[in-house]
């Protein structure tokens, strides 16, 4: 059952984080010099696309990575860059009113499954990574769409749900991920109409355009799965090959091998979610994280593990549901996480690489 409280209280949390971070982070430096720190790393390549489209800067060499990302949020951006002038203010904008959406959907999401919803909130505000929620990264829009589809997904709402996951697949690959899930759920549902099977092709449909717009220009219908492989060298490799690689640059002692350790974690608890579901047979979800998670242990080595649970929408209901249950678990897990979550914010905003 859903509540009234369900999305205020989400959006006390979402904005009051924000207000924190906001403090947190200004004093001591210049409106433009606050607004230049969070143009890191994917936050700036997002805003050449906006600006210049998928060829980069004109003058400049050729981005090969640039196809990797996926024009929702560049596409966005441009569009709120009208009213907001500056590039990095326009995306800090976006990714604060998309979060205020994704907080209330998970908020209505967790009570809907029967947990507290506010429990689900600051689950993920209080995760390691989510850092990437407050920045100008497509997580936030991403999870606008994502939540609700899914929510809508499970209230039968076929039509509405494959819509928005058509959104979320316009903004990250992972909407793949998404429509493969959607599917399993409509035929895990005995009482799904089959009228309306029809709409479960809809979120593909952007990711079809999408390859087919780089085929126009390059020829390759692939071009963005070739951009990772050229900008980040997510070339296929075998798990424990990929395993290997990862633990041996994480036993390293520079700055990259903290992040490297951050990953061998990540993928810890990845595989414990994905049993965690599993025992549960929670079989849509488990498509859902599962492909997530055979994508990025796949490649020649691990790459933006952590930070891909905070998609992970089914976690977060999840650690809702154990808390409402047990409520010395939700405060064990925020203890652990929250101080974790407080340092891989200030690596981020040092330019540190984060996740």
């Amino acid at each position: 059952m859903i509540t009234r409280s369900a999305g205020r209280d989400a959006l006390l949390l979402w904005f009051g984080s924000r207000a924190g971070l906001l403090i947190a982070t200004l004093f001591g430096v210049t409106l433009g010099e606050y607004l230049d720190k969070w143009r890191k790393w994917d936050a700036g390549l997002f805003i050449t696309i906006a600006q210049y489209g998928y060829d980069g800067e004109p003058g400049r060499p050729a981005d090969e990575g640039l196809p990797a990302f996926f024009p929702g949020l560049p596409a966005v951006l441009r569009v709120v860059h009208l009213v907001v002038p500056d590039w990095e203010a326009a995306g800090l904008l976006v990714s604060l009113v998309a979060g205020a959406v994704a907080m209330v959907a998970l908020a209505r999401l967790a009570e809907y499954e029967g947990a507290n919803g506010w429990m689900a909130v600051l689950a993920l505000l209080a995760f390691p990574m989510a850092v990437f929620l407050a920045a100008g990264y497509s997580e936030g829009l991403f999870l606008a769409f994502a939540i609700p589809a899914w929510l809508a997904a499970r209230q039968g709402h076929w039509a509405q749900a494959a819509l928005l996951a058509a959104g979320a697949s316009c903004v990250r690959i992972t909407g793949l991920f998404l429509a493969l899930a959607l599917v399993v759920e409509f035929f895990m549902r005995r009482e799904s109409p089959a009228r309306l099977a029809g709409w479960l092709v809809v979120p593909f449909l952007p990711l079809v355009a999408y390859s087919y717009y780089h085929y126009s220009r390059s020829g390759d219908w692939l071009a963005w799965k070739h951009a990772q492989e050229a900008g980040w060298g997510r070339e296929f490799e075998w798990p424990w090959e990929a395993w290997k690689t990862t633990w041996r640059s994480a036993m390293g002692t520079d700055d990259f091998a903290v992040a490297f350790r951050m990953e061998i974690a990540g993928a810890v608890v990845v595989v414990a979610v994905l049993v965690w579901l599993l025992v549960l047979r929670r079989w849509s979800e488990l498509v859902y994280t599962g492909a997530q998670a055979a994508a990025l242990m796949t490649s020649a080595y691990y790459l933006s593990i952590p930070r891909s649970l905070v998609l992970w929408f089914p976690l977060w209901v999840l650690v809702a549901k154990a808390g409402t249950r047990n409520t010395w678990v939700f405060v064990l897990y925020g203890l652990i996480s929250g101080p974790l979550m407080l340092v891989n914010t200030a690596r981020f905003l040092s330019g540190a690489w984060a996740g």
